[in-house]
């Protein structure tokens, strides 16, 4: 496996990705009408495209041979709640693994790679949002050293969920 910056051309297959595994993990949990709406304005090759060429984006890509089966997404993002104790916070807003490589230890290498970045970009500290129904990323969340700070909402379509808001300090270089 290999972790390195994704580039323009990885677009459309990220957004394959990235809709595969929302399906995989989400279909029967949020209802169908939702899971579309999501979908259709989160996922696609515009999207991808115009992340990857926002300046205050980074994205990581874990490939196996030559397809992706991770990657992350990480932004120069307010926090979405008051009580991220950083100055210079990076959000993980996408954290996305392939679930053929679970219990691999292929999720905390990708981790370990964002937070190798964050802190060569000189952020004070990482924060995310994780459904809290969803137990196995908030597990591994832990198991990487995050902490629960606050709480934020989540729109799926037109539903919204409640998201538990981590955070986990970088020491300063």
């Amino acid at each position: 496996m290999v972790i390195r910056p994704a580039l323009p051309a990885d677009a459309p297959a990220l957004a394959a990705l990235g809709e595969r595994l929302w399906r995989e993990t989400y279909a029967g949990l949020i209802p169908a009408a939702n899971l579309e709406l999501h979908l259709a304005e989160t996922f696609g090759p515009a999207q991808q495209s115009a992340e990857l060429a926002d300046p205050a984006c980074r994205t990581l890509v874990l490939t196996g041979t030559s397809e992706p089966l991770g990657y992350a997404l990480l932004r120069a993002a307010r926090p979405a709640t008051p009580s991220v104790p950083f100055e210079r916070p990076l959000e993980v807003a996408r954290f996305y693994l392939d679930r053929r490589l679970h219990g691999t230890g292929a999720a905390l290498r990708l981790m370990e790679a964002v937070l190798a970045l964050a802190g060569s970009e000189g952020h004070d500290g990482v924060w995310l949002q994780v459904w809290e129904q969803n137990p196995r990323a908030r597990r591994f969340y832990a198991k990487a050293g995050f902490t629960e700070v606050g709480e934020a909402t989540f729109r799926v379509g037109e539903q919204v969920d409640r998201d538990r808001v981590l955070a986990r300090g970088l020491p300063i270089l």
